[in-house]
């Protein structure tokens, strides 16, 4: 029998980017009193002197809320960390958090890709709550920040063992930014958003391009559907049920199925669908760059790799494009449509 879910009242939000300052003034503004860690104090002022503007398809809001610099100043009766930082950053706040999370508190790890492994290593698979932001937001400027797209939250225990009850209180929480759903099978769920973050973050990296332009090229549309074939035979030799995306509208084993013509008209055609309803986006990680930041690529199809090369599956298109976009990283590639070139030359 499951115990009665803790009152969750304490909550702190790490990360003042898009999502996390998103996050953390639409719930002071229903009446939970968040806690913002920023780890640049221009941001921290910024928000002291003039509140949190968000603007967008909610409306336009400003926001007082309290916002510190350090993790260091949080107080040590924090019942929920919505950590949502960077996935490059995630781990190092995991171990500097580590102290404060006690007893039945929980870390929501938030970040693009798959990185609860790694934080559940830090701070125990029990106190991890697995997140699927399926909503968009900009990062316009310090405290100013952007809602571009509606969707979920999608929330699950990484620990299998751990009780649904307690995700009653965190979903009432979440639902006032916006809409929440728990799941009993959060690693699908995560992983139907990293197949097409994949996707999409890596080749607007490597061409420069916004959404709509790369899916408006039939050779990217066809590196798409590759991509998305190796990630799906990964994650069938780790067992994992993959959830739709898109809201439901994505499924990927329809999408994949069959090799005749009319099969691949459809695909061909969804793509350039999703191409068209999102054709104004940036790669969330072609900004990193543009900000001198390094991609999530580790964290996205850098995730496919390593499991692929842990159950022997061959992905030699994932593999090319993450050596590729680390060279963009280091300076000894340019951004540029001539890099699908090189793309089309590697082994498959």
């Amino acid at each position: 029998m499951e115990s009665k879910p803790p009152p969750f009242k304490k909550l702190a939000v790490i990360g003042a980017g898009a999502v996390g300052g998103v996050t953390a003034g639409l719930m002071k503004q229903a009446g939970w009193d968040p806690i913002l860690v920023c780890k640049h104090q221009a941001i921290v002022d910024r928000i002291a002197e003039q509140g949190l503007s968000i603007k967008g398809i909610k409306g336009k809001h400003r926001i007082s809320l309290k916002a510190i610099r350090a993790i260091q100043d949080l107080p040590d009766d924090i019942d929920i960390f919505f950590l949502a930082t960077k996935a490059n950053d995630c781990l190092a706040a995991a171990k500097t958090l580590k102290p404060l999370i006690k007893d039945e508190a929980l870390l929501v790890s938030m970040q693009n890709g798959i990185a609860e492994e790694k934080l559940a290593e830090v701070v125990g698979s029990d106190h991890v709550i697995g997140c699927v932001v399926g909503w968009g937001a900009t990062y316009l400027d310090m405290a100013e920040l952007e809602i571009t797209s509606p969707g979920e939250f999608v929330i699950g225990n990484w620990d299998p063992q751990s009780g649904m009850a307690r995700l009653g209180p965190l979903r009432r929480i979440l639902d006032t930014v916006q809409p929440t759903r728990a799941t009993t099978n959060i690693l699908g769920e995560l992983y139907a958003k990293l197949i097409i973050n994949a996707c999409i973050n890596s080749l607007g990296v490597i061409t420069g391009d916004p959404l709509g332009l790369l899916l408006a090229e039939r050779r990217i549309r066809q590196l798409f559907v590759t991509m998305v074939r190796e990630a799906m035979a990964v994650a069938d030799a780790m067992g994992i049920r993959v959830e739709p995306a898109a809201g439901g509208k994505l499924n990927y084993y329809r999408f994949l199925k069959g090799r005749k013509r009319l099969s691949q008209f459809k695909r061909d055609i969804l793509i350039r669908i999703i191409g068209f309803k999102y054709r104004h986006i940036k790669s969330s990680s072609l900004q990193s760059l543009e900000r001198g930041r390094p991609t999530e690529i580790d964290y996205l199809n850098g995730y496919i790799c390593d499991k692929a090369r842990a159950h022997g599956v061959p992905v030699p298109l994932n593999d090319a494009i993450v050596t590729m976009v680390h060279q963009i990283q280091d300076g000894s590639r340019l951004i540029s449509m001539v890099n699908l070139d090189d793309l089309a030359l590697a082994p498959r």
